[in-house]
């Protein structure tokens, strides 16, 4: 018997990579699996998942609408009137463009946006009430590291930080209808990885000073396939929808590998009070020693003046 047994889930960008673990596992644990890819990313093929889904003994459909407002509704109908239910939806389709920020266009911000935090609210909203009147259901949405700070990818950083803030509300709205929602942020590598790290070379250096946990000094990001492989991060997600996760709402977990953290939720570091309220005096006498003394701007690069000639 499977953890899943007679649930159906919806895996989105589901015909590669990540998505493709995802739907993988959840057919081997029981469920019935809508599998939605657009197919344009190399090698991504939802038919081709299905096939191996069939063959392993699970049952599993293709589908190929785009997860974005306009199609949500059909993939939820897909499940619906396909399996009778649904009980599951992973939101992990993606899609973005790198560039300078002040090179961005209007055009390359609202695909990206439209996929990855428009596309999953439409999906949750079309899934809701299905899920809110049988009064269960788990939805994992996928963001990303990138939303810590991530030089090139403006916009990508920006929709997938607001995937956060997107699951802290939801499971604040549907946890009284039995349904959860939580997110990843997955680290793996693949092919989409090597396409990206020379689709971004010109940008190398910049995250390199500036991503990591030691700001200023070169960390060359390693990105291992043997150690990080798309299937380690399916497990902490489908688990996630399984009732041994019940009492998870509105969390964050970054997958990596090895490792699964859990991480904390924003709250005050330091906290200053004035009666009355702040006016700009006050705010210089005091702020600097009490509210920011222990801050430094870690990004201006003063060693590396290379990175400070500004092309338009």
């Amino acid at each position: 018997m499977g953890r899943l047994d007679g649930k159906v889930a919806i895996v989105t960008g589901a015909g590669g990579g990540i998505g493709r673990e995802h739907a993988l596992l959840l057919a081997r644990e029981g469920a019935s699996v809508v599998v939605n890819d657009l197919g344009t990313r190399a090698g991504a093929d939802a038919a081709k998942v299905v096939a191996e889904i069939t063959a392993g003994g699970g049952t599993a459909v293709a589908n190929t609408t785009s997860a974005t407002w306009d199609g949500a509704a059909s993939i939820i109908a897909a499940a619906v009137d396909g399996f009778g239910r649904l009980d599951i939806l992973i939101n992990n389709a993606t899609a973005g463009r790198n560039n300078d920020l002040w090179r961005f266009t209007e055009e390359d911000w609202d695909l990206t946006f439209a996929v990855n935090l428009k596309g999953y609210f439409a999906m949750i909203r079309s899934a809701s009430p299905y899920l809110c009147r049988q009064r269960s259901g788990a939805i994992v949405n996928t963001s990303s590291g990138s939303g810590f700070g991530h030089p090139s990818h403006i916009a990508y950083a920006s929709a997938k930080e607001g995937v956060v803030g997107l699951t802290r509300t939801v499971a604040r709205e549907l946890g009284r209808f039995g349904v959860r929602c939580n997110a990843i942020r997955p680290l793996a590598a693949g092919q989409s990885t090597k396409d990206y790290a020379v689709k971004t070379a010109r940008w190398t250096k910049l995250m390199e000073l500036t991503m990591g946990p030691r700001t200023g000094r070169i960390q060359p990001q390693v990105f291992d396939p043997e150690a990080i492989p798309p299937r380690k991060i399916a497990p902490m997600v489908v688990w996630l929808c399984t009732d041994a996760a019940s009492n998870v709402n509105g969390r964050t977990f970054h997958v990596s590998g090895d490792t699964v953290s859990r991480l904390n939720e924003p709250q005050r570091e330091r906290v200053i009070q004035r009666s009355g309220g702040w006016d700009l005096d006050a705010l210089d006498a005091t702020a600097p020693s009490h509210l920011v003394d222990d801050l430094t701007n870690d990004y201006t690069l003063d060693d590396h003046p290379e990175l400070q000639v500004f092309e338009e």
